[in-house]
């Protein structure tokens, strides 16, 4: 598939389809530029329409994108659920061509099949979701053994990106301590932060070992991702995943 498109390697079922998209191949202007599909920064809404038709048409989806009106929470929806500007950050389905989707440019986005192809999740996981318990709250609503559940890592800040505060530290450690490990102390307030590491801490502790992906840094790579945490006022990716 073309530059705009990122397919998952995981061994999902093959009723499963899922992608992540870049920054390029699509029509608004910088600071947009190119493939933004978030209505919600400015960007010009014909512009934005028209990557989204584009997006429909390109990855041959059975519907448009179900978006959410993320609100870094952990609130999670069943895709019949689903409405427009729908406050939520995960979505979750068992239903044939709903296209479960989630917008980055930095968080971290987490597909969830199983391996019946009977369940897939989409999920919004920036720190504070992550904190939330968002992955625990999606993980819920499989109707399986948590160890058929597999998992893909989109693009995301790295670890050598990502700076952040003690309350940050605070807030993860205090209520898990391994959380420790995913943070490197750069002075005597701040740390690197590895979100990888703390979303798969997550899914294991709750019965999820196959995990894949996690390895694609958007801040690093302005030629094919948008970073909020590098340029501000910028664009927005997708990620998304449904039932063939």
């Amino acid at each position: 598939m073309s530059n705009s498109i990122i397919i998952p390697d995981w061994p999902a079922p093959a009723n499963i389809r899922a992608l992540s998209t870049t920054r390029q191949g699509g029509v608004s202007q910088s600071p947009f530029d190119s493939f933004n599909l978030g209505g919600h920064v400015s960007d010009e809404r014909h512009s934005v329409d028209q990557n989204r038709a584009q997006l429909t048409i390109q990855a041959q989806l059975p519907e448009p994108p179900r978006w959410l009106n993320q609100v870094h929470g952990h609130h999670v929806i069943n895709s019949q659920d689903w409405q427009l500007d729908i406050k939520a950050d995960a979505i979750f389905s068992h239903q044939k061509e709903h296209v479960c989707t989630i917008m980055t440019a930095d968080c971290l986005p987490i597909l969830l099949c199983n391996q019946q192809g009977d369940t897939v999740a989409a999920i919004h996981a920036g720190w504070r979701s992550l904190a939330a318990g968002i992955i625990e709250q999606t993980i819920r609503f499989f109707q399986c053994d948590p160890h058929s559940i597999m998992a893909w890592l989109g693009p995301a800040i790295g670890p050598k990106q990502f700076e952040v505060g003690h309350d940050v530290y605070d807030i993860f450690c205090s209520h898990f301590p391994q959380a420790a490990q995913a943070f490197e102390a750069t002075d005597g307030s701040h740390y690197l932060c590895d979100i990888y590491h703390l979303a798969k801490q997550r899914l294991i502790e709750h019965g999820v070992t196959a995990i894949y992906g996690g390895d694609l840094c958007t801040v690093s790579d302005k030629q094919r991702f948008f970073s909020y945490r590098r340029d501000g006022k910028t664009g927005r990716m997708a990620s998304m995943i449904w039932i063939q």
